[in-house]
């Protein structure tokens, strides 16, 4: 008895297996649909969920842990002190009248005062950035292993962000002498009376440097490094209390209170900036049809080129993506304006496109804002 034969079964292959054996198609097929999701089932431009914990950490200053999707972050910041005869030349305006001057001058003079306080900041060094990849966050980077590139990429970047975006004044970094009789004074400018004060009046002997320390514990895309540490360091600086600190003339140093309720909060100038992180995605098969066309040719290619900005690329899109957007932005007053623009990689971005990041990384900031609000 002759057995029938079986119609042969389709080949097929879960979509894991077509996401590697060709990840562009994959891709775009998941833009173009109908739904118009992402693999991750998101829309082009929502961004990944984000949370915020602060003073998680016992033993520092100030400390944060903030989770941006799969990516978890722990910042953690520690204050030491550097006293201004370790400076070499060290020759700003110290006295408590030439400072007063200087903060009741009008806005473009404060503004200039600002940014002078900005490089004097970088110049002494009081805002130390260290990032620590090797903690297997990420298969990319080895347990143990000594600081990859990535690691000092971004400790740079979030070095370069803060003294270009000035969170925070000097004052609040500054330790006072005074020579008055009535003993040991504040480290905070607000404590001391200028007008009772004697001809001398109160000098700065030394500073607060911030140590800060970001550890990840989950790293789940590059492209989600710099937003989730610059995060972190806002809501540890807004949760960082120094210790009451004054200079004691007979041991020639600083002298720190060990009282909790005898710490300040450093002061946090709004509004800060916040950085996000964008994806250019180029639909397959242009790119080699440009290159077989030139002149007028390439130019009709282009204009019907297909492109999506998409928000918080995740591990898989951001190697399939030509470029890459990260920017920091913050509302003045005139609306959102940008602090700092990053573009890596290929593809071109145009006016409309900078348009649609800035209008989205608005939206993020505001979303942004309100998550530090409720968790300082």
């Amino acid at each position: 008895m002759a057995i029938p034969s079986q119609p042969p079964q389709p080949l097929s292959f879960p979509p894991s297996h077509f996401a590697k054996l060709a990840p562009k198609s994959y891709l775009t097929a998941h833009l173009t649909s109908p739904s118009s999701l992402r693999p991750s089932s998101r829309t082009s431009h929502q961004p990944l969920p984000v949370s915020v914990n602060t003073s998680s950490l016992t033993h520092c200053h100030g400390s944060a842990v903030v989770r941006l999707g799969d990516t978890a972050v722990v910042c953690g910041i520690r204050a030491e002190i550097l006293r201004v005869a370790d400076i070499p030349d060290y020759t700003p305006a110290t006295t408590l009248s030439e400072i007063s001057s200087l903060e009741n001058k009008d806005h473009d003079d404060q503004e200039s005062q600002s940014r002078e306080e900005a490089e004097e900041i970088a110049r002494i060094g009081l805002f130390i950035p260290n990032v620590d990849l090797s903690t297997g966050c990420s298969p990319l980077f080895l347990p143990g292993a000594p600081p990859p590139p990535e690691a000092q990429s971004l400790s740079h970047r979030l070095l370069t962000l803060f003294h270009t975006s000035r969170p925070l004044p000097l004052s609040s970094l500054r330790i006072w002498h005074s020579p008055s009789p009535a003993g040991p004074q504040s480290a905070f400018t607000q404590d001391i009376e200028p007008e009772e004060e004697e001809e001398e009046g109160p000098t700065v002997k030394a500073f607060f440097t911030l140590h800060t320390t970001l550890l990840f514990l989950s790293l789940s895309s590059l492209s989600s490094a710099l937003p989730s540490a610059w995060l972190a360091l806002l809501a540890a600086l807004r949760t960082t209390r120094l210790p009451k600190a004054w200079w004691d003339a007979d041991i020639g140093g600083v002298v720190c209170s060990p009282l909790r309720e005898d710490t300040v909060p450093i002061t946090v100038k709004d509004p800060v900036p916040i950085v996000c992180s964008f994806g250019l995605f180029v639909e397959e098969g242009v790119n080699e049809g440009m290159g077989r066309v030139g002149g007028t040719g390439r130019d009709e290619i282009e204009s019907r080129r297909r492109k999506w900005i998409l928000v918080d690329p995740d591990g898989f899109e951001e190697k399939v993506c030509e470029g890459e957007v990260t920017v920091a932005v913050r509302e003045g007053e005139k609306g959102m304006e940008f602090v700092r623009i990053e573009k890596g990689g290929g593809g071109g971005i145009g006016k409309e496109e900078m348009k649609e990041v800035l209008t989205l990384a608005g939206d993020r900031w505001r979303e942004w804002m309100e998550v530090l609000r409720r968790s300082t």
